[in-house]
């Protein structure tokens, strides 16, 4: 047989000359090995994600146990005995609101009360609120024991006395970083011991499900052998290997846009549909809002540091030191850049200082305060999803009101995909099958195989692990 390379040239060339006497070539795994590494300068999402490995025979639902820590208010339960030796008491929590524009006050305060029974804590928290009201000297009256009646004895505040029910025992003195709080709170043990200071432990339950995902295109032989493009089937097989990728990126967004565990809204909004672009009222994010965003996260104690998966060969991790990811849409890149601290002086600081001193994310732009910036052009975002527009200050809008756009933090740790072992026990993102034109596709509905397919699918699932981690900050985009 002679040597397929005596004739360069025309070595499968569909534009003229012969084909090789060993048949058109279809590397189909390396040009699916090429692909691969090309989505990765593509990822945005997935590389933050940790990845759960779902066994075979095990159904299609994972089930993840996470421990609260003793000394956190969502450590809930029935098993604890106060300092007395009594059995666990109710606590009962009164919110109060301080007028807009008001100095010198929190935007809320949580007063609580505790007590035998939850009418005995509602009691004891009145009690607490009246006190609190007299201490600022709004009124002097006895509280009242209907919420129309506070609120006209209080007014411009906002109360909320329908009290939130929790017991008040278990978990000592829970998130409170007050003082006199704690110190009333710790464990001491007198002289004769007892059953005193009692605690329980909570347990709760994670849960996640994941999907098989795939689609298939077809092509003909004679597609290959007289396409102009030399190169066709490799385009294909890159082109299906990028729509599977963006999918999967879509997917993952869309979960954790809506298993954020904090949302901060621009301006004076307080819920998406109050977002707005009016003169005056714009609900725009700003460097405090960020600044404040940081606070809240360092309060969930999402770690400052993330790992990414990083490389040609989508092997290796690499750590972002000092910084938490915030990832935006393209149109909000002026909106960070035009950002001024609390000095007045410009808040955004371009990755072109620091890129040398570090890894840098993809898409990554610059940072602001401790986010670093990241650019994501397929970010998503709720069309007219905001308030009416009546007096357009710039911003962008649809069917008569405004856009609201995400700008996402996602910590380390927050979140996690699950993959799927396959029968051969190995763990794969993508499987392709490939079946060319010829013997293998020939059939009596095509028996001249004239015509192959290419089919690509893939498990798609995700499990939020720790969502306070996960910060999402809703505002408005300037044109």
């Amino acid at each position: 047989m002679p040597s397929p390379y005596e004739n360069a040239a025309s070595y499968n060339d569909p534009a003229g000359g012969t084909e090789s006497s060993v048949g058109k070539q279809l590397r189909t795994d390396h040009y699916k090995r090429k692909a691969l590494i090309e989505l990765v300068k593509e990822k945005y999402f997935t590389p933050f994600a940790d990845t759960t490995v779902m066994p075979k025979n095990s159904g299609k639902k994972i089930v993840h146990y996470q421990w609260v820590p003793l000394l956190d208010d969502a450590n809930i339960n029935d098993q604890g005995i106060d300092a007395a030796g009594l059995t666990t008491t109710r606590e009962v929590t009164i919110t109060v609101s301080a007028p807009g524009g008001t100095q010198g006050l929190w935007a809320k305060e949580y007063i609580s009360g505790e007590g035998a029974t939850a009418a005995a804590a509602l009691a004891k928290a009145k009690s607490n609120t009246e006190d609190y009201f007299k201490e600022l000297g709004v009124f002097n009256t006895d509280y009242a024991t209907t919420k129309t009646a506070l609120e006209a004895l209080a007014e411009p505040w906002t109360i909320d006395d329908t009290g939130i029910d929790v017991p008040a025992s278990g978990n000592m003195y829970g998130s409170s970083k007050d003082v006199g709080y704690i110190s009333g709170r710790l464990p001491v043990i007198g002289e004769h011991g007892g059953r005193i200071n009692r605690v329980g432990y909570t347990r709760i339950t994670l849960e996640g499900t994941f999907e098989n995902l795939g689609f298939f295109s077809e092509y003909t032989k004679d597609s290959l052998n007289f396409d102009t493009e030399a190169g066709l089937l490799t385009h294909i097989n890159r082109e299906m290997l990028r729509g599977a990728n963006e999918m999967t990126e879509d997917a993952l967004q869309i979960d954790l846009l809506n298993n954020a565990g904090i949302i901060v809204y621009g301006g004076a909004a307080t819920a998406t549909s109050e977002i707005n672009g009016e003169v005056g009222t714009e609900s725009l994010v700003t460097y405090m809002d960020l600044a404040n965003l940081t606070t809240d996260l360092d309060d969930n104690r999402t770690p400052m540091k993330t790992t990414i998966i990083k490389g040609s060969r989508m092997v290796d991790t690499r750590v972002i030191q000092g910084a938490r990811p915030l990832l935006i849409g393209s149109v909000l890149k002026n909106t960070v850049r035009a950002m001024v601290d609390m000095h007045g002086n410009p808040a955004f600081i371009d990755a072109k200082h620091y890129a040398d001193a570090g890894t840098i994310m993809n898409g990554e732009i610059g940072s602001v305060d401790q986010f670093r910036i990241i650019v994501v052009p397929e970010m998503m975002h709720w069309e007219g999803a905001g308030a009416t527009v009546t007096n357009n200050a710039g911003y962008h809008e649809s069917g008569g009101k405004y856009n609201v756009y995400p700008m996402l933090s996602v910590g380390e740790g927050s979140f996690t995909t699950i993959g799927f072992e396959t029968s051969s026990g190995k763990m794969t993102k993508f499987n392709i099958i490939h079946k060319k034109p010829g013997t293998m596709t020939a059939d009596r509905h095509d028996p001249f195989g004239k015509t192959g397919f290419m089919s690509i699918q893939w498990w798609y699932g995700f499990l939020a692990m720790r969502s306070e981690r996960i910060a999402l900050v809703k505002t408005v985009a300037s044109y």
